[in-house]
């Protein structure tokens, strides 16, 4: 498969989730209705996965999506009686607690895999997740500029380093589907600065692998115009992840120095993005 069919595939399918996020962000019958269809989507999974990890993440994902856009739902200042449990705290220590396991997941891949320095760097990243008990929160829903997003304070580099080490693992994991798999990982990087908006990564990466995972879980799209099979090389893959644990490390220094600092990921978001 030529490189450049892989890239303009690449592009439409970027195109495609910069959109979905926009909908996914404002409407909410779109999402509501998204994390229905997902988990309706059921059966169909048993055709197209293939691997404990598949089902893992697939389950870990789809399943509490359903549980996010009701959060969401239950903040829109419509909703006071059914979901009024859901306005308070709790809801983000469980969003929390999945986003933890989703990469201790990858990491688990990587460990077996023997990928170590990439485990270490996922490692790294849960260690440094700000906690919800003051960088976590849902937002009003006005209908003009807010839309009962849940939001995470997690500054850009710790975005960043995400990225590179979610790549790395889809590399060392399944290279078939590394480039779609970019793709997902590219778009919500985009997306916030388009937005401005760093405190909404958290719901950009929710619905690009929502999405992403759905479609793989129901029908292999992605092989036949994205195969990246070609790209693999392991030596490439270990400087990768010598690579990450690097940046992964300098960037702990970072946060165990400002770790008393209860306050720091509040004040890199106002000094970068003036919010």
């Amino acid at each position: 498969m030529s490189l450049l069919s892989i890239f303009v595939s690449m592009v439409f399918y970027m195109l495609f989730l910069f959109l979905f996020l926009e909908y996914s962000r404002e409407k909410q019958g779109f999402y509501k209705w998204f994390s229905i269809i997902a988990i309706c989507s059921f059966p169909l999974w048993f055709l197209n996965i293939d691997s404990w990890f598949r089902w893992a993440k697939t389950i870990s994902i789809l399943l509490p999506l359903c549980f996010f856009n009701y959060v969401r739902i239950s903040n829109d200042g419509k909703h006071t009686d059914i979901l009024a449990s859901l306005k308070k705290k709790w809801p983000l220590w469980v969003l929390y607690a999945i986003l933890n396991l989703n990469i201790a997941e990858a990491m688990l891949q990587d460990l077996g895999a023997g990928n170590i320095f990439n485990a270490l760097s996922g490692l790294i990243l849960c260690i440094t997740i700000p906690l919800p008990t003051k960088h976590w929160r849902i937002g009003k829903n006005d209908g003009k500029n807010t839309f009962a997003e849940i939001v995470a304070d997690l500054p850009l580099a710790w975005c960043l380093l995400y990225a590179t080490w979610n790549a790395a693992f889809v590399y060392g994991e399944n290279i078939s589907y590394f480039a779609s798999s970019l793709c997902i990982l590219i778009i919500p990087e985009i997306w916030i600065l388009f937005k401005k908006r760093v405190d909404l990564w958290l719901m950009a990466r929710v619905y690009t692998l929502a999405v992403h995972l759905l479609i793989r879980a129901c029908y292999d799209i992605f092989t036949p115009v994205m195969d990246s099979s070609a790209w693999f090389s392991s030596t490439f893959l270990n400087n990768w992840g010598i690579l990450n644990i690097v940046l992964s490390g300098l960037y702990l220094i970072y946060w165990f120095i400002n770790y008393r600092n209860k306050d720091y990921v509040l004040k890199y978001s106002e000094k970068y993005y003036g919010y």
